[in-house]
């Protein structure tokens, strides 16, 4: 269980009556901390199974705030001041002997796999090394939510902000214990939490990425200050006085708030399943909600006597809880070098699984060994205690000598190998590179010109040694040429644009990085109005995110009967990638007089090797299935026979 290292506690009796505090055990805390960790790891591990597992992160921040304030303002009751050297040096034995081992090891394994787990290193190692991940993610322009590129350690983004917190909260405590009136320090305290949320609300962009708000110290404190306030809060609770009565807050705590505990863990868990990262009510109110409902679920379970705090405190939550740290700390960059390390393949929910229990078997491993042998050590004995243990332990046996040096060679290897991998890091991933590549493409095409929307498209010339064909009713309709095709897409689409180039000469190409096929009716419709929109029109959309059939029947709408229409079926390791196709396969089939389905995901399937390490974007070989499978639809529609119109049979004295 939690041990409070002050020895007041933070419940609801007052300090004079906590003698015993310091044996005194915060219940549950524990159990809520497995709960916090096995959301997020299933979250990323396991992708879809847990959709809302990321709310892990604010349910570990609301405890943060309040066990460090409760030990911070206990401390100042104890001792009539807060010793901050003593307060950041605990917090140093407690991050970094773990962080520094994670680092090592893990620099010196994407070494060894290589590609692109190396990208962007030095910038991660740097913000793991002062604890400014978010904002030099934030800075360089990472995303959270985007899974092509391995980020080695984006997970360390929140404890950047914990890590911020702790540097800044104590400071600011100070200030704020100089406020004699509890009731005014409590409502600062709430009233910062609400700014934090508000700036939240404000910045998230409906639609758009949310790692700005979600990584930002200032975007993403709230649950820090409600954990805070709640500190507060239950510090300034009396226990019951038999002559003047029980307080409406007392009356709260004794007769409602086991219930209001219990309605809070099951609607955690609920949230961990509905609040999805791509809606927007996650950001506005979704996430201050679970704050809420976390300090509401801590304060029920630390209550004293409580059922909930002993239901958490079961003996397997307690075992992951103690060992929560060092779980989150190693479970994202393994899940990033197994998936690097494993063999290529089509993405399926066996391969998932796969990858996700082995990298969960080496985070399980990992993470009781630095428990053990890293974390419980240091936080015991402190840093020089440590080292006078181990010139201790050199000095009474020859196994100890040899323990010794077998710990330090594993600690050169680690910096040698982390070194390594800093020095070969490359700046761009491989998906980067290709992108560039088509975009450089698109930019010199002479594919410019304006034809007009509904010129014919030129015949496909007949060899010299036949005989040119005679027209007839049946004749099927050439393939057209490149000058009479657009091409909307996405990075994929560009990727590919210099063999659509060169297969399809004077194809119009506008495809850019992250589109999604919600903007396709948008951008259909100014190309229309400005005459500018050719006989046959190729989109290249949903890797991004899911489509609808409503989305799509606008494209048709907009486009006309007469243009055809092709789209592009979805190759990426995502969760949508399957429903995507569906609703693509269903759509063509019920437009198949003039809706083409180019199958980009069944072309490239056996070649899954010819794509960048993200296993989305082609390089040039792969370019050329892409090209070819569009060129299959183009003639799978020229190859439709034209429809017949029939005219009305005549019957009657008239007929012939």
């Amino acid at each position: 269980m939690t041990r409070l290292d002050s020895p007041t506690h933070p419940s609801s009796a007052r300090p004079a009556a906590q003698r015993s505090s310091a044996t005194r055990h915060l219940s549950g805390l524990d159990g809520l901390r497995a709960v916090a960790v096995i959301a997020v790891i299933v979250y990323h591990l396991f992708p879809g199974a847990l959709p809302g597992g990321f709310i892990g992160v604010d349910i570990f921040f609301v405890i943060s705030g309040f066990l460090i304030t409760g030990l911070l303002v206990g401390e100042r009751a104890r001792a009539g001041r807060i010793s901050l050297r003593r307060f950041w040096q605990r917090r140093a034995r407690r991050l970094i002997p773990a962080l520094v081992v994670l680092v090592l090891l893990t620099c010196s394994a994407a070494w060894a796999v290589g590609g692109d787990v190396l990208v962007g290193l030095g910038r991660q190692v740097l913000g793991a090394a002062t604890f400014s991940n978010n904002w030099m993610d934030i800075a360089s322009g990472s995303s959270y939510f985007n899974r092509d590129v391995p980020e080695l350690f984006r997970n360390l983004w929140s404890l950047a902000v914990e890590e911020q917190f702790y540097v800044m909260w104590p400071l600011l405590l100070l200030v704020l214990l100089l406020v004699r009136r509890s009731g005014v320090r409590i409502g600062i305290v709430l009233a910062l939490a609400a700014a934090s949320a508000a700036l939240m609300w404000t910045l998230y962009v409906p639609g758009g990425d949310a790692t700005r708000v979600y990584f930002g110290t200032g975007t993403h404190s709230f649950g820090l200050m409600i954990g805070a306030a709640l500190a507060l809060i239950v510090r300034e609770l009396r226990p019951f006085d038999l002559d003047a009565g029980e307080t409406r807050t007392q009356y709260f705590v004794r007769r409602w708030l086991p219930t209001v505990g219990v309605v809070s863990l099951i609607a955690l868990c609920f949230a961990t399943w509905w609040l999805h990262d791509n809606r927007a009510v996650t950001y506005q109110g979704g996430l201050v909600t679970v704050s809420i409902l976390t300090a509401l679920l801590i304060w029920s379970a630390t209550t004293s006597r409580s059922r909930l705090g002993r239901m958490l405190d079961v003996a397997p939550l307690r075992y992951v809880g103690q060992r929560s740290y060092g779980l989150y700390l190693w479970h994202w960059p393994v899940l990033v070098l197994v998936a690097a390390a494993w063999q290529p393949g089509a993405p399926s929910l066996e391969r998932t699984v796969t990858i996700g229990g082995v990298a969960l078997l080496i985070t399980v491993i990992a993470s009781v060994l630095s428990y053990r042998f890293v974390e419980q050590p240091v936080r015991r004995m402190g840093f020089r205690g440590i080292g006078r243990a181990i010139l201790r332990r050199m000095r009474a046996s020859r196994r100890g000598r040899q323990l010794t040096l077998a710990g330090i060679a594993v600690v050169t290897v680690g910096v040698v190998g982390t070194a390594g991998a800093l020095a070969v890091a490359p700046a761009r991933s491989s998906a980067q590179v290709l992108i560039e590549r088509g975009e450089r493409a698109v930019a010199t095409s002479p594919s410019d010109r304006k034809p007009a929307p509904n010129a014919t498209p030129r015949p496909t010339p007949q060899p010299t040694s036949s005989p040119t064909p005679q027209p007839t009713a049946d004749a099927h309709k050439p393939i057209p040429t490149g000058d009479h095709m657009v091409a909307i897409g996405d990075s994929v689409m560009l990727a590919s644009a210099p063999e659509l180039q060169q297969t399809f000469p004077g194809i119009a190409i506008d495809a850019v990085v992250s589109r999604q096929m919600r903007v396709a009716p948008e951008l259909l419709q100014a190309m229309a109005n400005a005459g500018t929109l050719r006989k046959v029109v190729v989109v290249g959309l949903g890797t991004n995110g899911s489509i609808s059939m409503d989305t799509l029947n606008q494209l048709r709408q907009i486009i006309g009967p007469d243009r055809e229409l092709v789209l592009i079926t979805v190759q990426a390791p995502r969760d949508w990638t399957a429903e995507v196709n569906d609703t693509l396969r269903t759509f063509a089939g019920e437009n198949r007089r003039t809706v083409a389905l180019s199958d980009w995901q069944s072309a490239i399937a056996p070649h899954l090797d010819l794509l960048a390490d993200d296993q989305i974007h082609p390089g040039p070989s792969g370019g050329q299935i892409y090209a070819t499978s569009l060129q299959a639809a183009l003639q799978h529609l020229a190859d439709l026979p034209p429809i017949r119109h029939l005219q009305p049979r005549v019957v009657g004295p008239t007929a012939q």
